[in-house]
């Protein structure tokens, strides 16, 4: 590369870092300048930690599952709790199946819901809706004289349950009646329950098929012919706001293995922040003695490769911004730890290019060569750092795979900030002039 060449690509590095660090925080470029640039408040996603709220960790009860379907069974559950949260408006939950030994856990982060007893609520709540049938006339004569007695009080004299029940829907709809305007339910059912529901419907032709919902009748039409096609109607006296809860819950359906509840944490939005505060003063703090040392040790090319960090770390946050990555203290931590790493990658090669200076060789040459000799230690260790990131993030729990994740694009980033953006920078910095001041390219206390 010419140094010409390498100082428009350098001019562009710079500009594309400024405008990189704007899009990482527009609120600081508009209190200096006055511009807003609401366009750019594209908020950083903020774990549970650092934001706040409700962290609940389940145990699920595998006894009637067999081995093999364990992983599908705790999907399905996971998908129920989504949709059952996602119902409530809750900003981008995060619902998680966790292995830990034979155990299998359900990990619910509901950031900003302080309430644990709402969200347990909202998690745990189970719509039970059946259909049941007329009891005939013997048996609830039987059942009746048998509670006289107070003798069978737990049994329904009146109707005797199906296997038709909310398993069997496949979605529910709110609609209105046309004539009385009152709120209905429209179900539509699974292949399976439209067969039992034909079935039903056939042998209670002139009879009451009645619906229950939680143990409790709200409705039970007459049923004046059989009904094919797998769509039935709730009546009853419901009001529009509880005609939707119930459309909300029969949509988020049952859950197919039970969990219980093991563990629950409620995090204050003000510790969070002080976390936040204290990661960044930490982060801060590590990049100005960092910096310092740098530009100490290695002169000209410390101070060169503090502007390839800078551009890294503009470059780090505008990708997390957009990918989003959910930053958490271990995330922080993770990027922090990046920022190291990639101070690294110049290390080596400044090293590297001393020894080539040292060897009698010239500016240009020594940079050339000083590159292509750290490259393979720079790639080799920052592979084993990627495969250890992959391995954390593949079995670790949420907080080491936001650690792993942040790790994982710093150390990627930093490969292409370590080879290309400082290499351009020194290769544009190359002049007759600074070929005379070759102490400025050494290190440490060499002259």
């Amino acid at each position: 590369m010419r140094p010409q060449t390498a100082r428009l690509i350098a001019a562009a590095f710079l500009c594309v870092g400024v405008l990189l660090g704007i899009f990482d925080a527009p609120q600081y470029f508009s209190r200096l300048t006055g511009v807003e640039l609401n366009f750019l408040n594209i908020p950083y996603r903020l774990g549970l930690d650092i934001q706040g709220g409700t962290h609940l960790r389940y145990q699920a009860d595998l006894g009637n599952i067999s081995t093999p379907d364990y992983a599908s069974s705790m999907e399905a559950v996971r998908d129920v709790i989504e949709r059952r949260v996602n119902l409530f408006g809750v900003a981008e939950p995060l619902v998680q199946v966790e292995k830990s030994g034979k155990d299998w856990r359900l990990i619910v982060e509901l950031a900003g819901i302080k309430d644990i007893n709402a969200a347990i609520k909202l998690i745990g709540e189970t719509p039970y809706l059946e259909f049941r049938e007329e009891t005939p006339e013997e048996e609830r004569n039987k059942i009746l004289e048998s509670q006289k007695k107070g003798e069978r009080l737990s049994e329904d004299p009146y109707f005797t349950p199906t296997i038709l029940t909310g398993r069997q829907v496949k979605r529910s709809a709110l609609d209105f009646d046309q004539t009385t305007f009152q709120p209905q339910i429209n179900l539509e059912l699974t292949d399976e329950g439209g067969k039992i529901f034909k079935d039903l419907t056939r042998r209670n032709v002139g009879k009451q098929l009645a619906i229950y919902l939680d143990g409790a009748p709200i409705s039970a039409p007459v049923v004046r012919e059989e009904i094919a096609g797998g769509k039935a109607q709730i009546t009853g006296n419901f009001t529009p706001q509880s005609a939707k809860e119930l459309v909300g819950r029969l949509n988020a359906g049952a859950l197919p293995v039970p969990i219980k509840l093991i563990s629950q944490q409620s995090v204050e939005a003000s510790l969070g922040q002080e976390s936040l505060e204290r990661s960044l003063q930490a982060g801060l703090i590590g990049f100005l003695a960092v910096t310092l040392f740098m530009i100490f040790w290695y002169r000209l090319p410390g101070m060169l490769a503090v502007m390839a960090l800078l551009l890294y770390a503009a470059l780090v946050l505008a990708i997390f911004k957009l990918i989003p990555v959910t930053l958490t203290v271990a995330g922080i931590a993770g990027f922090i730890l990046s920022i190291g790493m990639a101070v690294d990658a110049n290390v080596l090669i400044f090293e590297r290019l001393k020894e080539e200076l040292r060897q009698g060789k010239s500016l240009e040459e020594g940079i050339y060569e000083g590159f292509s000799r750290a490259w393979t230690s720079i790639r080799d260790s920052n592979i084993s750092s990627l495969i250890t990131s992959a391995i954390l993030y593949w079995m670790g729990t949420s907080m080491v795979q936001g650690f792993a994740l942040t790790l994982g694009v710093g150390i990627l980033v930093s490969m292409f900030s370590a080879i290309s953006v400082t290499r351009t920078l020194l290769i544009a910095f190359m002049s007759r002039r600074l070929e005379s001041l070759r102490f400025l390219f050494l290190n440490g206390l060499a002259r």
